[in-house]
């Protein structure tokens, strides 16, 4: 049974507690099984499964009503521990309907929330462009108005649920905005719902990466929908991606927590058992060393992602500098606790499959998406400069 006395601390009310308990139940019955099946060699088909499940145990609710960020932290952070997978096709939902939720009109709710949260719908979200991932400023595809339509082109990469999601949130320069990156007011574009089987949406390209998931590139060419499909005013459609992001970027970091979470406890399990010149590995001070540092980081990244959850939930309107604190730190931290892992297993850690091995592949894309390390650095610069007297 893991570690869960973190629970005890005043960022959680009763509901959390409880949720926390229900979801690892949940999570042990469904998903504690030896992978290496659909999970790996078919990832499209387990995200679809994976996303009915869910939503039949009513766990995607928590995407679309009354959105708690503590609770968002607390299912990533458990379905990280026991399935990568599992928390990608967890944070889709919720990525590719939170803008729905947030700034969608009462019709657009109506269509898409029910199918999402029911896992009868695969959501997703595509941002990230062939020369542009982080840089959202720097988007080029276009949306031009054409009476009551608008009409996008355009190239959409890095799509999580890339060809198997029932509708796509994307962003898009409105076609008569200022150049691409050129400085200045961020009312010039467009966030809109297109449906998987527009007839100007393409899937050209499907993209295997180190741990299989559902990743793929769209294209747009012609692609017409009503201006009912926009989210939000028109022009603002760059405050839904911020406003998006900014929920969901403590939640990266509960990914991390629970990949380091499971890391600690594979390398704990082992330790006790392995002798090497004649004592455990655990009596080795080297070995107490490395796990106190792992410890340390963890309970330091519990406390930076549930800040930034509690702030959020608890009425503060952004929380951009708290939420890059968490998924900064958070990611970086769950890298080195998973090496110190497979470095503690030794042979057994690099074992393709193994438990360690399976996370040593699944975390490293964390310091990457939902912006990179890098990007976090200036956003967290950028807030201590402008609050500095």
């Amino acid at each position: 049974m893991p570690d869960r006395s973190f629970l005890d601390w005043p960022f959680f009310a009763a509901e959390h507690r409880e949720l926390a308990r229900d979801v690892d139940a949940w999570a042990r019955e469904e998903l504690a099984a030896p992978r290496g099946g659909p999970s790996e060699t078919d990832p499209e088909a387990a995200v679809i499964s994976l996303v009915r499940r869910m939503g039949a145990r009513g766990w995607l609710t928590r995407c679309i009503e009354r959105i708690d960020v503590r609770a968002l932290c607390l299912i990533r952070e458990t379905l990280a521990r026991y399935d990568g997978l599992a928390d990608v096709a967890f944070a889709m939902q919720g990525l590719g309907s939170a803008p729905i939720s947030l700034f969608g009109s009462d019709a657009l709710k109506r269509r898409y929330l029910p199918g999402v949260a029911s896992g009868e719908h695969v959501a997703a979200f595509a941002l990230s462009e062939p020369d542009g991932g982080s840089d959202l400023a720097g988007i080029v595809t276009t949306a031009r108005r054409e009476g009551g339509d608008y009409v996008l082109d355009g190239v959409k990469t890095w799509v999580s649920n890339g060809g198997i999601a029932s509708h796509y949130v994307i962003l898009a320069r409105l076609a008569d905005s200022a150049d691409p990156g050129a400085a200045g007011p961020r009312r010039d574009f467009l966030a809109c719902i297109v449906d998987a089987d527009n007839p100007g949406l393409s899937i050209p390209t499907r993209i295997a990466v180190t741990a299989p998931h559902p990743l793929a590139t769209l294209r747009l060419e012609g692609c017409r929908i009503p201006a009912t499909q926009v989210i939000g005013e028109p022009g603002a459609g760059m405050k839904v991606a911020l406003a998006t992001l900014d929920l969901f970027r403590p939640t990266v970091g509960a990914a991390a927590l629970g990949f380091a979470r499971r890391a600690l406890e594979e390398a704990l399990d082992w330790v006790r058992q392995r002798r090497a010149f004649g004592k455990l590995l655990a009596e080795h001070q080297l070995t107490q060393a490395r796990l106190a540092d792992m410890a340390t980081g963890i309970d330091a990244s519990a406390l930076l992602v549930y800040r930034a959850a509690w702030r959020k939930d608890t009425g503060a309107a952004r929380i951009s500098r708290e939420a890059a604190m968490a998924k900064l730190f958070a990611t970086e931290t769950a890298q080195h606790v998973v090496d110190d892992a497979v470095q503690l297993l030794g042979g057994r850690g690099v074992v393709a499959g193994s438990p360690v091995e399976r996370l040593y592949r699944e975390v490293r894309a964390l310091r990457i998406y939902e912006g990179t390390s890098e990007i976090q650095k200036l956003i967290i610069a950028a807030q201590v400069l402008e609050a500095a007297p």
